[in-house]
């Protein structure tokens, strides 16, 4: 299930980033956030291959939207400049940005490979 962020969540599940000036993953589980708008033709594209790896990935990983029309102060303190906008948060380490549309395959390398690591 894929769940819609707003600062308030972002911040208890994510990262805190009035609280800490070094990046500190607060989430049980790796993420994925979508930085999306509703007006955006390639977003679109995305979402059905997202609601596919939430079901594939349940239990393993959490995916996440961000609305960067209603969350402007989000999408402003990761700099999301162009949408869709892809963050791979680890459990450790830092947070990797991915640009633009990606295809289901790409999307399962990502994963795998940032988010899970050696686990599957």
């Amino acid at each position: 299930m894929i769940e819609h962020l707003t600062k308030e969540t972002f911040l208890d599940k994510v990262f805190n980033y009035e609280q800490h000036q070094e990046w500190k993953f607060e989430g049980e589980l790796p993420c994925l956030i979508d930085f999306y708008a509703d007006w955006c033709q390639p977003c679109k594209m995305v979402a059905p291959i997202l609601e596919e790896l939430s079901k594939e990935y349940e239990g393993k990983i959490n995916i996440y939207k961000i609305n960067t029309e209603d969350q402007q102060e989000l999408a402003g303190a990761f700099g999301i400049r162009s949408i869709p906008s892809l963050l791979f948060v680890p459990m450790a380490g830092q947070p990797q940005m991915a640009m633009g549309a990606l295809p289901k395959n790409s999307f399962k390398e990502a994963i795998d490979s940032i988010l899970l690591g050696s686990q599957n």
